[in-house]
């Protein structure tokens, strides 16, 4: 991508943001949407749309603080709220085994797990794989990467550490996704960061677990990554933005979720994982997120 594309997508990106904080302010956040979209879908279409229950799940780093005092307790009042997933973040003591016998017994399934990406130059990316394969996982993902590669050329190596981390997941049955942040979103010499990973990653090898909240904290839309990328994006981070622009419980805040989902199937989006970063009360969000996307129709 050249320095004017980047810039038209920050254009974009911003535009989409600033609208949507205005619309939250007026309340009526969704009625540009469902204006936009009603010769698209149709109205049947867009009222009969919903997130399959099995695809309802809960990324673990939003329950830390009980997890560390009850991983089995709290993976017990997760699958009573309904969720039917898990994504990994984090183990407590515990290790892969030893998890997937909590997960068993409740019924919950691990979909993915969190690995720092030193995991992949240190010699352990096998034993990572391993460990996702016990849990019964789908993807191994890594969350972030280092400060220091935040450059394009940074950017460019950890796209070819990707492919061939990746390969090695294919083999073991496993596909390696990304797992972006805010940081991933910036300009840098005229290049959109996170752009270059999806250019120069194989769609083969190499997917992304889209988290919204930092896909749009720059001005982005983040439907635009399924239009643009389709099928690499099998997970979501389903995390909400306050008006103020920090964290909410899923459907309180200010995201048209309902907007961004109508290009889900488009984007390969498999699993919707509720994030909040820091939650008052872990249980009473999960509550609250869970009972909107079970009720979400788009």
């Amino acid at each position: 991508m050249n320095g004017r594309d980047s810039g038209e997508r920050g254009l974009k990106r911003r535009a989409f943001l600033g609208a949507t904080l205005g619309a939250a302010a007026a309340a009526t956040l969704t009625t540009g949407a469902t204006a936009a979209h009603a010769e698209e879908l149709g109205d049947a279409d867009r009222s009969k749309r919903r997130i399959p229950p099995s695809a309802i799940g809960m990324h673990l780093y939003t329950m830390r603080t009980p997890l560390a005092q009850d991983f089995a307790g709290t993976l017990e009042k997760l699958a009573a709220i309904g969720y039917a997933t898990v994504g990994v973040s984090g183990r407590h003591g515990h290790d892969a085994a030893q998890i997937r016998r909590m997960l068993d017994a409740t019924g919950l399934k691990a979909v993915l797990e969190h690995v720092s990406f030193t995991t992949i130059t240190n010699g352990g990316w096998e034993q990572a794989l391993e460990d996702v394969r016990t849990l019964g996982g789908r993807w191994i993902v890594i969350p972030s990467l280092p400060g220091s590669m935040g450059t394009p050329a940074g950017y460019r190596e950890a796209a070819r550490l990707f492919n061939e981390a990746g390969l090695a997941a294919r083999r073991a049955g496993l596909k390696l996704l990304f797992h972006n942040h805010d940081a991933d979103h910036r300009t840098v010499e005229g290049e959109v960061l996170y752009d270059i990973l999806l250019k120069e990653t194989d769609p083969a090898l190499v997917g992304f677990e889209l988290d919204l909240y930092w896909a749009a904290k720059l001005g982005g839309n983040p439907a635009d990554y399924f239009t643009d990328h389709p099928r690499r994006f099998p997970a979501l981070h389903v995390k909400d933005m306050a008006p103020d622009g920090d964290f909410a419980d899923v459907g309180s805040g200010i995201l048209d979720f309902a907007a961004m989902f109508r290009s889900a199937r488009r984007g390969g989006v498999k699993q919707w994982l509720v994030e909040h970063d820091r939650p008052a009360d872990p249980f009473a969000s999960a509550r609250n997120s869970y009972d909107y996307l079970s009720r979400l129709r788009f």
